[in-house]
């Protein structure tokens, strides 16, 4: 079940950029679950991983690798995220690394290899392997669809999104792909993202445009308060179009396109949610800090009490007044605060707003898109984050997941 998430559109090829997707039978037979992709001589990468200390196998290779070098490809497969899999998943990460190399004449550690599945385990090298020489043969720059669906796991549907703007008398475009739908609390979710644009753009700026765009995205979605071993987010740049220089008024054009396609992916993740029915935008104004805006806004979040309640479209307003005043901020003053669910002001100055009705919260809480809004009227700062509620389907899907 997804929340008015929308179809795949057109997903624009970007120039220098091929990608290739095979059904391997890595863990099911006849699903699409291996995907190269090839950036051209001259391409820059940059990329950002998850924080989780027990990051799997692929995650250390491709940051090594991404230190020494400037990647050629990228290797992703599902089923198997190769995470808690000691030195002999490092080893397999490593061969499958190897093989496309050997296929692509490129070095070993010019491939970047990325993995989502069940952790735990260790995939299947021979099946993964074999498969690698069909994805090479059908490497096109109008590949993306194949690979949004051969990135999938638990997903409902494939997810994209793509956008062309102009810089000078140039088109440059920008492409992306990504997959998730639970275990997602990035701290960068189990998500991966794959973006291209053929712009021009040097490796340090290039760098600091995906970090800026993830925070702003990816990190600030939660389907459940589970931050993956294999969260990762990759942008690639071709290099085939128009230049991009720091500080020119083309780079701020390129941020914003680049912040509006992490943004469109990031919430198809939360759209997408295990079992979601409800996509909800928690925002918190006028906080002495973002930090302690996202702090809160978090804590409602992961709330399985405000999570449940969406679910049963219940204005239980004590349990989202509970979670606020749990979030571990240092400002917070109960008496000043006021609480909205869309337009319906459900808290003013602590305690219930004297104009409510439980029937206009239930009204609220019947729709599919709910903006939760806490004003804490303590100072200039916010924080937004995109959340789902918690469903039977939640339980049923991650109970069953291994089945």
């Amino acid at each position: 079940m997804a929340v008015n998430l929308p179809a795949l559109p057109e997903l624009h090829p970007v120039a220098g950029i091929r990608l290739g997707t095979t059904a391997a039978g890595i863990r099911k037979p006849g699903r699409l679950d291996l995907v190269v992709l090839e950036c051209a001589t001259g391409s820059n990468v940059a990329a950002v991983f998850t924080k989780n200390k027990f990051c799997a196998a692929p995650v250390i290779v491709a940051r090594a690798h991404l230190a020494r070098r400037t990647p050629r490809a990228l290797v992703i497969n599902t089923g198997f995220a190769n995470a808690g899999t000691g030195k002999p998943g490092l080893a397999d990460a490593r061969a499958t690394c190897q093989v496309l190399a050997e296929q692509l004449g490129c070095r070993p550690d010019e491939v970047l290899p990325f993995s989502t599945g069940v952790i735990g385990e260790r995939f299947p090298l021979d099946r993964l392997t074999a498969g690698i020489p069909a994805a090479v043969s059908c490497l096109s720059d109008v590949g993306w669809v194949d690979a949004a669906h051969g990135i999938m796991t638990t997903d409902t549907a494939a997810k994209g999104a793509s956008r062309q703007i102009r810089i000078g008398k140039e088109t440059v475009t920008i492409t992306g792909i990504t997959k998730g739908a639970g275990m997602i609390r990035p701290d960068m979710a189990t998500m991966l993202a794959f973006i291209a644009t053929d712009a021009r753009i040097a490796p340090a700026l290039l760098k600091k445009s995906l970090a800026a765009a993830a925070d702003a995205s990816f990190n600030r979605i939660s389907v459940d308060g589970d931050s993956s071993t294999n969260d990762a987010c990759v942008l690639v740049a071709s290099g085939k179009g128009a230049a991009i220089k720091a500080g020119s008024k083309s780079y701020k054009i390129f941020q914003e396109a680049l912040l509006e396609v992490c943004r469109t992916l990031a919430q198809a993740i939360v759209r997408d949610g295990e079992g979601a029915t409800k996509f909800i935008t928690v925002d918190v104004v006028r906080g002495a800090s973002e930090s302690d805006c996202l702090e809160i806004a978090y804590t409602i979040a992961h709330s399985p009490l405000v999570k449940t309640a969406f679910f049963a479209s219940d204005p239980n307003w004590g349990r989202i007044l509970a979670a606020v005043g749990r979030a571990p901020v240092r400002k917070l003053d109960v008496h000043k605060l006021s609480i909205h669910l869309n337009d319906v002001c459900i808290v003013r100055g602590g305690a219930l707003a004297p104009d409510y009705t439980e029937a206009r919260g239930a009204a609220v809480m019947r729709e599919a898109e709910i903006t939760i809004r806490v004003d804490l009227a303590l100072g200039k700062a916010a924080g937004r984050i995109w959340t789902t509620d918690l469903s039977h389907d939640y339980v049923r899907i991650n109970a069953e997941y291994r089945s």
